[in-house]
């Protein structure tokens, strides 16, 4: 775990760089990332001041200029930083997202079948996301598991989808590896 201790809005706008940047792969400019997460550009740019300070972002200057995350920035957000990840689909209201990719799934209660949740730790945009969407992630590059579900919640600060479960599946079959 990073020693970091970041505010909700530094964590949300740092993960809102992450992802576009992963995204986009060149500087994200400030309105982007204000656009990202509903905020005022002055107050992204404010913001990404301390977060420089803090050596979590470098400014890039120029008309192609804005912000990229460091290493530091995947530290402190407890995030991998991953050149080619394995991609694990995401469906949301019948329509593949293209932009996000599963990064760790977190299964609770799964001994009590009407509370059984799971957590979704997304690369990409939550924006778009919220309760009641139906939503299919899946399948898994190893175990094939699929999870079909509607949205119970939406974390934007830690990119977590909290799905209500009403299908999970993995073949009953030997894995490729």
């Amino acid at each position: 775990m990073s020693s970091i201790e970041l505010t909700p809005s530094q964590k949300t706008i740092l993960t809102a760089l992450v992802n576009l940047y992963s995204e986009r792969e060149e500087a994200i400019k400030g309105e982007a990332i204000a656009e990202e997460v509903n905020r005022n550009a002055g107050t992204i740019r404010n913001q990404m001041q301390s977060l420089k300070a803090l050596q979590l972002v470098e400014g890039v200057p120029g008309p192609k200029g804005g912000y990229k995350p460091t290493s530091n920035a995947y530290n402190a957000l407890d995030v991998q930083e991953i050149e080619s990840a394995a991609e694990v689909p995401v469906t949301h209201e019948g329509e593949s997202v293209a932009d996000a990719n599963v990064q760790e799934i977190d299964l609770s209660s799964v001994h009590h079948p009407d509370l059984c949740r799971a957590e979704i730790h997304m690369r990409g945009s939550l924006r778009e996301f919220h309760e009641g969407d139906r939503v299919v992630v899946g399948p898994t590059p190893l175990s094939k598991l699929v999870i079909e579900g509607v949205v119970d919640g939406v974390d934007d600060t830690n990119n977590v989808l909290i799905l209500k479960i009403e299908s999970m599946e993995a073949p009953a079959e030997t894995p490729d590896h």
